[in-house]
């Protein structure tokens, strides 16, 4: 075994048109009062790599064009789609509407584990929050229910980057497991 060269990752990976007209796995990720923009950033990356269909950024996210985004995102900030809400409701609501199951990404009384997605979860919208005070609770009412990564040490929660990361791609697989 041998790490793969810069250049045959290169032969590996989508050009950036092709990236942008590929076909996507459909899952949103709204994304409510994140601060800083090195978690946006990082969360475009996670999003280009898992091939979702959008990001929609709500309330005081920072968001594209901006230098910070770009460099954390390598740039995926130009290749996944994104939109701006003001309000993370009216997000929830449109996907809901367009007839997206919508699951906020927390810890709640009633939450269904990462590992549990269902092929009638999809299309699926996902919702992540501040990182200090999570989803608001109005935001949580509007959604379908919730979904939690499971928590096994002492700290109970991650990093909202982080926590985005690991959803998507637990999304992303129970998607192609059921499409297969």
């Amino acid at each position: 075994m041998r790490k793969l060269l810069h250049t045959e990752l290169l032969e590996k990976r989508l050009s950036h048109d092709m990236a942008i007209s590929a076909k996507k796995h459909p899952i949103i990720l709204i994304i409510d009062s994140v601060r800083s923009a090195y978690n946006i950033g990082s969360i475009f990356r996670s999003a280009d790599s898992a091939g979702i269909e959008k990001i929609i950024l709500c309330g005081y996210c920072p968001i594209p064009p901006r230098e910070d985004i770009s460099k954390t995102a390598l740039d995926a900030d130009s290749t996944v789609a994104w939109d701006y809400m003001k309000q993370c409701k009216d997000a929830i609501l449109d996907c809901k509407e367009k007839g997206y199951t919508v699951l906020a990404v927390e810890l709640t009384d009633e939450g269904i584990s990462y590992d549990a997605l269902e092929a009638r979860h999809y299309p699926l919208a996902l919702v992540v929050g501040n990182e200090v005070s999570g989803i608001d609770d109005a935001c949580i009412s509007e959604c379908d229910g919730a979904i939690e990564i499971p928590m096994y040490g002492v700290k109970h929660s991650l990093n909202v980057a982080v926590a985005s990361g690991i959803i998507l791609y637990e999304a992303v697989k129970a998607y192609r497991n059921f499409n297969e």
